[in-house]
């Protein structure tokens, strides 16, 4: 399959859908961590048209969309304004709109869990279909991730840990993401799709999609 994967520098996804001997780009703002030929440095939005089989964005802005950021609508952070902020959620809204629908059969988005005024801007908005943990998929970790489908199944765990017990050493370092300090370089490291999830989204969509047949685009779940 053709696979664009969307918001990603990392090239996590991109190297195990390519693992599996799909055509596959990574496209986003900044340049790929790898230094790949196969990525793409501008605005997803504007490859949507060039013929993909699925499409998977996986780190859309989602400051001003998810739950945890609906406080900053009504007091702004120090330094921003209230249009600031309702500005920046109308970008979100618009990006994520606009991946949603794209011309593409198989999408997939990730973001977390949003809140009304996010939902109410988006364009035939349909809730998550799941949210994946990685211990899930044999990654010691804490990091719900949502995943909005369309053409394509939830994801199935291939190796479920045991999560360790609350209070632990073992369940601090499994909360790592959670517990990362402010920094320049929080968000590359809270944004980062393990490989244990970028393999099973490999193997489970592209290795099922092409015998989906062709999906109802806006359909039911």
């Amino acid at each position: 399959m053709r696979v664009l994967v969307g918001c990603e520098t990392s090239g996590v996804v991109r190297r195990a859908f390519a693992s599996l001997g799909h055509d596959v780009w990574s496209c986003d703002l900044l340049p790929a961590e790898d230094g790949s030929n196969r990525h793409i440095v501008g605005d997803v939005r504007d490859h949507l048209n060039d013929g993909w089989d699925l499409l998977a964005v996986l780190h859309p802005p989602c400051t001003r969309l998810c739950n945890s950021g609906v406080r900053w609508l009504s007091k702004p952070p120090p330094g921003r304004t209230l249009d600031e902020m309702w500005s920046d959620l109308d970008d979100g809204a618009a990006l994520f709109s606009a991946c949603w629908n794209a011309p593409i059969e198989r999408v997939a988005v990730e973001n977390p869990v949003m809140h009304k005024h996010a939902r109410a801007r988006i364009v035939n908005y349909q809730r998550q279909a799941q949210t994946v943990q990685p211990w899930w998929f044999g990654e010691p970790a804490f990091k719900a991730t949502s995943l909005y489908l369309r053409g394509l199944p939830p994801l199935r765990p291939t190796n479920k840990l045991a999560p360790p017990r609350p209070g632990t050493e073992e369940h601090k370092a499994w909360s790592a993401i959670h517990r990362a300090p402010p920094g320049p370089n929080r968000w590359a490291f809270r944004s980062r799709t393990f490989s244990g999830i970028a393999a099973a989204m490999a193997d489970q969509w592209g290795g099922e999609a092409e015998s989906m047949g062709q999906p109802d685009l806006f359909g039911d779940e």
